[in-house]
């Protein structure tokens, strides 16, 4: 059947202009995240939506639960009509278009909303507060010299853990969650049974204060063994928990150690005031990299597998293997999930307003270096899914941005001070910001808009955390009070 004239000639003029009419198809192919084809080349009206598209794709994939997808054309996201979208890019209907889809967590985390519980008890400011991995305990560092851990249930204090003589500057919990490790101003590192409470052993070594802990990824060993910490002294070591003895020390830094990550592909990662980031074998200690992308200060790294190696073998409910080769074999999978089977990706935040993402395992030259910020960075983190990261600033703003290619996506603004916190949901749909403006903020990642402000401390907020089961953000400041936040 041939088609009316005024049909063809409104095809003719969307041909001309590049803009779909009406009633004008579009030839779509789905894509994997790793540039694979799924199914044929399909022929779809050019306003469909996102949720119609899903539908699509999960006929494709024979997935007998409805699982949900992101989509994204030329590295956009599709929020609306495909139509819309393809006036608003600029892009031809001439051709076969390339959909790149990418599975989002299957649990939704809903947005916290007020302070259920306010937890005095330290008296002087909280540091460093910590979400177990498991999601159900957390732990606090502060400058009154303790290491407490709360219960989360009755939303209580449960232990107080007094042996630190200085500031506790950070803790940090194995993937087992059997071992949290405290570092402080003195340099000295204490290891703590979070059950009972008890001092499990002291590793002493460095001449000045600990800035940074980082323990051995679960797929690589369990029951946790190692862990890696950085100081003021210049110094990297690796300890072993079992002994309490430092088993390597690395150095080639000229200043202060301000971040430390144990990667998944066997290299620690070292960054300083020295303006260089270093990769080490984490076997022998040896040198691998050093990456030379920033002008001043590096402040902070996030890796993207971060969310797998820090839940280990847990799942978002907190459940994992009891077995311990199940459960090594469980936090492997997590871990290959997490990553889709290619490089780590690093990121850096620095004192010269930039950050730079790199595929350390593959190359010393950055994939991008990125820029936006009109202050110094505290702080970076990738969303659990590793598509987008966050950076909180000294300039009130948070920032995103592509966590594959580096290239920049929104401004978040509703502080009114510097920020200096982000958290992720588990989901990687939302995040939290603290700032010195005595505000927490929830923002919608994929809107970018504000979701929820929740003011409440009295004064800056040092430190903030998302728990790994969704269920709670905790927070902590200048103020001495711990904060729990839920639905």
């Amino acid at each position: 059947m041939t088609e009316p004239p005024a049909k063809v000639a409104r095809r003719e003029q969307a041909a001309a202009t590049d803009e779909p009419a009406a009633d004008v198809s579009v030839i779509i192919q789905f894509q994997s995240l790793s540039g694979d084809d799924t199914g044929p080349q399909l022929d779809i009206p050019h306003n469909v939506t996102p949720e119609q598209l899903e539908t699509l794709l999960n006929g494709l994939l024979n997935n007998e639960e409805k699982l949900p997808y992101s989509f994204y054309i030329e590295d956009k996201e599709l929020l609306g009509e495909l139509g819309a979208h393809l006036r608003a890019a600029g892009l031809s209907v001439e051709r076969a278009l390339r959909v790149v889809y990418q599975p989002q967590a299957v649990f939704r985390i809903r947005p916290v909303a007020r302070c259920t519980s306010s937890m005095p008890g330290h008296s002087e400011a909280v540091l460093s507060v910590n979400f177990s991995p498991c999601g159900t305990m957390l732990a606090s560092g502060s400058g009154d010299t303790t290491v407490r851990f709360w219960d989360l249930n009755t939303q209580t204090p449960k232990h107080e853990c007094k042996a630190h003589k200085n500031w506790v500057l950070v803790v940090a919990w194995s993937p087992d969650a059997k071992w949290v490790a405290s570092g402080d101003m003195n340099g000295q590192i204490h290891l703590w049974d979070p059950q009972g409470g008890k001092l499990a052993g002291t590793c002493s070594g460095h001449g000045k204060w600990i800035t940074s802990l980082a323990w051995e990824p679960a797929h690589k060993a369990l029951p946790s063994a190692r862990f890696v910490s950085g100081s003021k002294d210049n110094l990297v070591k690796v300890w072993d928990a079992a002994t309490r003895r430092c088993v390597l020390s690395m150095s080639n830094h000229s200043q202060l150690i301000t971040a430390v990550k144990w990667g998944g592909e066997g290299l620690i990662y070292s960054a300083s005031r020295d303006c260089t980031i270093s990769a080490w074998d984490d076997r022998d200690g040896k040198l691998v990299r050093v990456f030379k992308g920033h002008g001043h200060w590096v402040n902070t790294l996030a890796l993207s597998s971060e969310y797998a190696l820090r839940t280990g073998a847990f799942d978002h409910t907190g459940k994992a293997p009891a077995d311990v080769e199940a459960a090594k074999a469980k936090a492997a999978e997590r871990y290959a999930q997490a990553t889709s089977g290619k490089p780590e990706r690093l990121v850096s935040g620095s004192d010269d307003f930039t950050l730079c993402l790199y595929e350390p395992s593959v190359a010393k030259t950055p994939l991008a270096r990125m820029t936006g910020h009109v202050q110094l960075i505290n702080q970076v983190v990738f969303s659990p899914d590793g598509r987008l990261i966050a950076s909180a600033s000294f300039d009130k703003a948070v920032k995103l941005w592509d966590g594959a290619k580096g290239t920049f996506l929104a401004s978040l603004r509703g502080h009114v001070g510097p920020v200096y916190q982000v958290a992720w949901s588990s989901d990687s749909r939302m995040l939290v910001s603290g700032s010195k403006d005595s505000t927490l903020k929830v923002w919608d990642a994929r809107t970018r808009k504000l979701k929820v402000d929740l003011p409440g401390h009295a004064d800056e907020v040092f430190t903030v955390d998302w728990s790994p089961d969704g269920g709670s953000v905790a927070s902590g400041g200048k103020d001495r009070v711990l904060k729990l936040w839920r639905h």
